[in-house]
């Protein structure tokens, strides 16, 4: 008996099952630096009609992709699509609003973002973050963004950035411009690294948190950072006073 495995290539089977249901614009839409300590939340959405054909060779979930090879396919999926766009969750709006909402605010960022309104998005997973759940729709945050049209119905599909060529070309978006955000923070904060980690928690940005402190592009209701501030208020108040005069 062959066992065979999932297919890593994704398809547009799902989006098109959505079309023949009587949609005319389906978007597939991602994060990434969701469990990054520094730099945004970042969300990428794709736009696909019954026109598109099939996705480029190579585009599928970022995480699958060489990072070297990210940039060139995000071109093509730009190409590709019906329309592409990224938005953004800033660190100090992570620490105010938490990560599910600061989500939403960049999922919603990104549809206001595009020339075209999807009739509905596709997420990855079984959660639907994107829906504000005391409004209908995302009328929550529409005093903050402008979303032309209202907000679009939402599907959840587990393993959608694998399965579905909308969502994996959403992936590749988000991740190479927050990608490219961190690449330029870096020269500005260059003891953590984040031209190689992009402000995941690798071990050298971590060392680096633990000498030099965070920084205004860290998140700061994050754990790594709450344990820390505790410890710091552990500490007698004349030690504090002597280490502010020794920075």
């Amino acid at each position: 008996m062959v066992v065979r495995t999932p297919s890593k290539t994704p398809t547009l089977r799902l989006e098109r099952q959505l079309l023949r249901d009587g949609r005319t614009l389906i978007a597939g839409m991602d994060e990434v630096g969701r469990g990054a300590l520094a730099g945004p939340v970042s969300v990428g959405v794709c736009v696909v009609s019954a026109t598109t054909g099939t996705v480029p060779q190579g585009v599928k979930d970022s995480k699958l992709v060489p990072e070297p090879k990210r940039p060139a396919l995000a071109a093509k999926v730009r190409r590709w699509a019906v329309a592409g766009a990224v938005g953004h969750a800033s660190p100090a709006e992570i620490d105010e609003m938490g990560m599910t909402r600061a989500l939403r605010l960049a999922g919603t960022r990104a549809l206001a973002a595009l020339e075209v309104t999807p009739d509905v998005v596709i997420l990855d997973g079984k959660h639907d973050w994107l829906t504000e759940p005391e409004s209908v729709g995302l009328l929550g945050l529409l005093d903050a963004v402008d979303v032309v049209g209202g907000a679009p119905e939402v599907v959840t599909q587990i393993k959608a950035d694998m399965r579905c060529s909308s969502v994996a070309g959403a992936s590749l978006l988000a991740k190479v411009e927050r990608d490219a955000m961190m690449a330029e923070a870096a020269p500005g904060h260059p003891v953590y690294g984040w031209e190689i980690n992009k402000g995941y928690s690798a071990p050298g940005h971590l060392a680096a948190i633990a000498e030099h402190g965070p920084c205004e592009l860290h998140r700061r209701s994050w754990k790594t950072f709450r344990a820390a501030e505790a410890e710091d208020q552990q500490v007698p108040e004349a030690h504090h006073d002597v280490r502010s005069t020794q920075a």
